[in-house]
């Protein structure tokens, strides 16, 4: 199994999925936009050659839309952002993945070929990283794990990924960087995507 694909996403819950969303347009409008994003995120990961795990925050749904035979469905470990995430690639790494790629539900660009893109850089480099405006990432992708990623990272600030990348020149690694593409946090955001 070479490429293990990561997809952690929030289990879809009223009030509890794009709070910043849901400050300017409400709970409901917010899960709305949620389940497109979701909706989004599927289609890319589908469309990539990579087994996909999808990692749920709370617990397995077997009834959500996300095919099982296409799907192995996981629940992601316990901690901050970073530990769960770190679990989860060290869990694939652990499973034989020669490559690793690790993205969210808030990216609704993103396509099966950047993807594919993402993994096919690691052909070449250790790791892969998906840049946003915001000063973070969409997807992080690796050959064998660099915990310092994931250990004292400020998450959900705009020196995520400069961070990230510092640490990846402080171990001595190469990195690819993949198309900016934009997230959605804030109504801004939306109505960005939306055009």
């Amino acid at each position: 199994m070479p490429n293990i694909l990561l997809i952690f996403i929030r289990n879809p819950e009223l009030g509890k999925v794009k709070t910043r969303l849901a400050r300017t347009l409400g709970d409901d409008e917010a899960l709305r936009i949620y389940h497109l994003l979701l909706e989004k995120t599927r289609a890319a990961a589908i469309d990539c050659n990579a087994e996909r795990w999808l990692m749920y925050s709370h617990f397995l749904d077997e009834n959500d839309g996300w095919n099982p035979t296409l799907f192995q469905k996981k629940v992601q470990s316990d901690g901050d952002l970073g530990q769960r995430m770190e679990a989860a690639f060290q869990h694939a790494l652990d499973a034989g993945a020669e490559k690793v790629v690790i993205i969210g539900s808030d990216c609704p660009t993103l396509t099966g070929a950047i993807l594919d893109q993402a993994f096919a850089a690691l052909d070449t480099h250790d790791l892969v990283i998906g840049p946003v405006p915001d000063g973070g990432y969409y997807l992080l992708g690796m050959r064998s794990l660099l915990p310092t990623l994931f250990r004292d990272m400020a998450w959900s600030t705009e020196s995520v990924r400069a961070t990230t990348l510092e640490r990846i020149a402080a171990a001595g690694k190469t990195v690819a960087e993949l198309p900016m593409l934009t997230d959605v946090d804030t109504e801004a955001d939306w109505l960005g995507v939306l055009g």
